[in-house]
């Protein structure tokens, strides 16, 4: 097997992970996040907290819940028995990842050294074919120990339940961040110790069978790009295609005992007929973002197609305003069409981070703006709503209403600082660290901007490298200038994303709309000079020859937005949400009197902004009045619930 070497970038593993040139691949590349430097009053305290906060606190609750002594025990380095459940396991390995992720960007001996002694006991866990899953192997070696049903009694036999592939995709995602942020193949031996073994089990003429949870398939193809082993791409996409056809499994029906549920599993009819996003969200999520990667390696439509249509139905009639996913809390799951309720939205975190992911590989795919319209709606409201600003507290469902008294964050009327199933934390810890690596993207000479956040990129297309300095306060406000500095004067294509809010459209697709009169302005100057702003696929593109010292400035207008819902959707009829910029905005009861319920306002109410600095780490608030002339005021929604229980609600009604 060969391996790349570490020079290969980072996030080619984070975003995607394109460390060498090959025939068929995604036609957008994106840009390292070790080489973007954020300068940001909004975001770089968020990382720093991360780093400082996240994840010690992450690994403190794994070693404090058995998490990681599970390890030791399956090892042999300790007796004992299992603790937890049987996909406890996945959550060391997120943690590892995010670490991993901090590590390349900020060296921290510490760290270095606390992960080298977590790998060492990873590796003793695992058996000497490459198995590694602590439940069943703590079990083999202490049948007093309890097992988890889901677990099964002998290998792979309970696939749809048992988490045994979905955990090793942490594992295999873990083990090349860890690689590539370290140079070091401890983990990574382990990795592919075990996808050797899965590769020697499944696959034609082999077992058939397929992840219940969906990861193991985007993670054999981040394992596959820096280990160039095609046997793990291989078995990826027959993960992948082998969804929804059971007439395969036959002799493993013990595999996959429901196949009568397999609608929740995304396994009901083969991935390319598939039209309509079902079932279990975070499943889905990362079931469309392995399919993306398949088209883009194999070059075969059908993926791309099916995961654009899915896609279209989800914007059209399933989307939460807070790019949150997930209607039905029962199962973590979608639910009908505009079937969208607001108490009970589950929302869940994970779910953001998995749309996330599926948006920015359709964006790499087709460089349409839409894609990104969707990934900032998510980043900045149903996925920042999910950690409070002091890092160690977390939201596992983000409704979009509260009463303040149901306990609908499991068991809790607030952010809760960890849960028996702890999936949405260490996903946290392990998505911001990366989410530099999301703002620049290249095609050829072409260079794509598509966050705004204040600091400093090395950008390289097709001919040079080129440094873009961002200085903006955004998402308080829509004014950015970009200073260019390309290492020789030369032409090249600048696109410039320029969100859907700023196009006086809240969202793609029909499901919302604004409703006031506000006419949104987007300004642009080229070194001082105005210049017609003509948008095309959602991007502002430039070209011209640029030369050191160039300045792009847009000036996007960034009023107070009243928002209503298709009337199909029965819960928002007579309602009206508020936004500014792509900040959703929902009312507390702490700042109302106690109540929201109450709160009507008019299509004609005016608005006005304030900055708190010393409310919730500094936020800009909206104030108005309601339609009875009684004065509210509104908060951005990822910023709701720092200040104890009480009444919350993003839809408001209209009068």
């Amino acid at each position: 097997m060969r391996l790349l070497p570490k020079k290969f970038t980072l996030l080619y593993i984070a975003l995607i992970a394109i460390t060498q040139t090959k025939a068929q691949d995604y036609p957008i590349r994106p840009v390292d996040f070790t080489q973007v430097h954020l300068q940001s009053a909004f975001w770089s305290p968020r990382l720093d907290t991360n780093r400082k906060v996240t994840i010690p606190f992450a690994f403190q609750k794994c070693e404090e819940t058995g998490r990681i002594n599970n390890f030791e025990v399956a090892g042999g380095l300790k007796p004992g028995k299992f603790k937890g459940i049987a996909y406890d396991d996945s959550d060391v390995f997120k943690v590892i990842e995010g670490a991993a992720y901090s590590l390349a960007v900020q060296p921290d001996t510490k760290l270095d050294a606390y992960l080298d002694e977590l790998i060492a006991k990873i590796a003793a866990a695992q058996e000497p074919d490459g198995y590694l899953y602590t439940i069943r192997t703590i079990h083999q070696r202490n049948p007093e120990s309890k097992l988890d049903d889901r677990a099964g009694k002998e290998r792979w036999i309970n696939l749809q339940d048992s988490h045994e592939l979905y955990n090793l995709g942490h594992l295999y995602e873990a083990a090349v961040a860890h690689y590539l942020a370290t140079g070091k193949k401890n983990l990574l031996n382990v990795a592919t110790k075990s996808a050797d073994l899965l590769v020697n089990t499944f696959g034609e003429g082999k077992r058939y069978a397929v992840p219940g949870h969906e990861e193991t398939e985007l993670a054999l193809v981040k394992l596959y790009r820096v280990t160039n082993k095609k046997e793990y791409f291989n078995l990826a996409k027959f993960f992948v295609d082998q969804r929804g056809r059971h007439e395969h499994r036959k002799q493993f029906i013990a595999d996959w005992a429901n196949p009568v549920d397999s609608a929740y599993y995304q396994d009901h009819i083969p991935v390319i007929e598939q039209t309509e996003p079902v079932g279990h969200v975070v499943r889905a999520g990362y079931l469309y973002s392995g399919m993306a990667d398949v088209a883009a390696l194999t070059g075969e439509k059908a993926y791309a197609n099916a995961i654009e249509k899915l896609w279209d139905y989800t914007i059209n009639k399933k989307l939460y305003l807070t790019g949150g996913l997930g209607a039905a809390a029962g199962v973590e799951g979608f639910g009908p069409a505009y079937d969208l309720p607001n108490l009970t939205a589950y929302n869940e975190t994970c779910a953001a981070v998995a749309s996330m992911l599926w948006n920015y590989r359709l964006f790499l795919l087709s460089g349409k703006a839409d894609y990104m319209d969707i990934f900032e709606r998510t980043l900045y409201n149903g996925f920042l709503s999910g950690v409070s600003q002091e890092g160690n507290l977390f939201f596992y469902p983000n409704p979009l209403a509260s009463d303040g008294k149901s306990k609908f964050n499991h068991g809790q009327v607030t952010r809760s600082p960890w849960f028996g199933t702890s999936c949405c934390p260490s996903n946290v810890a392990r998505f911001l660290p990366s989410l530099p690596g999301y703002m620049y993207a290249t095609k050829g000479e072409q260079v794509f901007v598509n966050l705004f956040v204040a600091g400093t990129g090395t950008v390289k297309n097709a001919s040079q490298s080129i440094q873009i300095t961002q200085q903006t306060n955004y998402p308080w406000d829509g004014k950015v200038t970009l200073t260019l500095k390309p290492e020789k004067t030369g032409a090249f294509p600048l696109y410039v994303r320029i969100p859907g809010w700023a196009q006086n459209k809240p969202v793609p697709g029909e499901l919302y709309t604004y409703t006031d009169k506000q006419k949104p302005t987007v300004m642009l100057l080229v070194n001082g000079k105005k210049m017609a702003t003509t948008v095309k696929e959602g991007y502002l593109v430039l070209q011209q020859n640029w030369k050191p010292g160039d300045k792009v400035e847009l000036d996007m207008s960034m009023p107070v937005r009243q928002v209503v819902c298709s009337d199909q959707v029965n819960e928002n009829k007579g309602k009206v949400a508020l936004e500014k910029g792509p900040l959703v905005y929902c009312v507390e009861g702490v700042d109302n009197g106690g109540k929201v319920s109450n709160i009507a306002i008019s299509s004609n109410t005016a608005f006005s902004i304030e900055k708190k600095s010393s409310l919730i780490n500094g936020i800009t608030v909206i104030h108005g009045k309601t339609a009875n002339q009684r004065g509210f005021m509104a908060i951005p929604y990822y910023a709701w619930s720092h200040r104890g229980p009480g009444e919350m609600a993003v839809w408001l009604l209209k009068k």
